[in-house]
């Protein structure tokens, strides 16, 4: 979005911070003394946060380099054990006890989202091995630290590395991301029924991209300002606004976004301009062109036409940094 331009309430904070495992950032943390440096949040989204890093591992004293661990099935569903793979010593209690205590730190750290290692024991989100009494296993974990984490920040985005590689997904996080650290800034500085007003009218159109029905619904959440008790209120929009934004937006509801913001300028265009964003709009529905095609174009309609402000200042334009070039994909 246009700093110059946009309402302060919807403007990000000085720095959007992210929790990560340790070991992605290229620190030798790993079980074999290595690291798993991830180039894309280090290099690409690197310079636009603060890294909160934290190795569950290593900070409850198994050190580096440090035997293996696996996560094994237990009567309790979804309570697995974890154990030394080779002597089958239980560190469960050890793992789940810091787990807690470093939960209550991070709480402090006014995290803006998190990133975990794929298939840790402790770090793994998704699909983490789990073996059965048998020995064999499935897919079916998730790491101590990360099912701790999950259920402490139900609304913090959180996403794994590997998944990252996936445009759709990563585009989706640093959206996320970087909305929840525009909602806590307007918490901070503008924890006012108008301030909710400003940052909701900045971001309808994003919504409306991914998610109509909750677009609708937050709608009609931010009509109940000053009404309703405003922790109550600002709970439950956080809650709406992340579960939103995580629908990934399909070509055609980027389309309608598109369309509802050059709405405002489509009777100012001349007929070559009209015939242009039609064309543009087709190819990028059709899967010709990314969604920076449109995007631009309609920028570039806003800021030589006299358009009303509310399409200007829409955060949908410019959701997070130009240089991460996600929407180029």
């Amino acid at each position: 979005m246009n700093a110059a331009a946009a309402p302060d309430a919807v403007l990000p904070p000085p720095a959007v911070r992210l929790g990560v495992s340790t070991c992605l950032l290229g620190r030798n943390v790993r079980m074999d003394g290595g690291h798993k440096r991830n180039r894309f949040l280090v290099d690409g989204l690197g310079p636009f946060v603060e890294w909160v890093p934290v190795c569950p591992e290593v900070e409850v004293g198994m050190g580096t380099p440090r035997p293996a661990l696996r996560l094994e099935r237990t009567d309790v569903a979804d309570r697995p054990r974890m154990v030394v793979r080779d002597t089958g010593a239980d560190v469960t209690r050890e793992v789940e006890d810091w787990s807690e205590e470093r939960i209550r730190d991070l709480a402090a750290e006014n995290l803006h989202g998190y990133v975990f290692k794929k298939d840790s024991p402790s770090c793994g989100l998704f699909r983490v091995k789990l073996y059965q009494p048998s020995g064999m296993a499935d897919r079916s974990g998730r790491g101590l630290f990360a099912a701790a984490f999950a259920r402490a920040f139900p609304t913090l985005p959180i996403e794994e590395e590997g998944r990252l590689s996936d445009p759709m997904l990563r585009e989706n996080f640093v959206l996320r991301v970087f909305t929840l650290a525009r909602w806590r800034a307007l918490l901070e500085a503008h924890a006012t029924p108008g301030g909710l007003v400003l940052f909701h009218s900045a971001h309808k159109m994003l919504l409306l991209a991914h998610s109509p029905v909750r677009y609708r619904e937050l709608g009609q959440l931010v009509a109940e300002a000053g009404s309703r008790p405003w922790g109550e209120l600002t709970i439950a929009y956080e809650a709406g606004l992340m579960d939103a934004l995580s629908r990934p937006a399909s070509r055609a509801r980027h389309v309608n976004a598109l369309q509802h913001i050059g709405g405002v300028v489509k009777d100012s265009l001349d007929a070559g301009s009209k015939r242009e964003w039609a064309d543009v709009l087709q190819q990028y529905r059709a899967g010709l062109l990314p969604l920076v095609a449109p995007l631009t174009l309609l920028r570039h309609f806003l800021s030589h036409l006299d358009a009303k402000a509310w399409a200007r200042d829409q955060v949908y334009l410019d959701p997070y940094p130009a240089e991460l070039m996600l929407r180029n994909a």
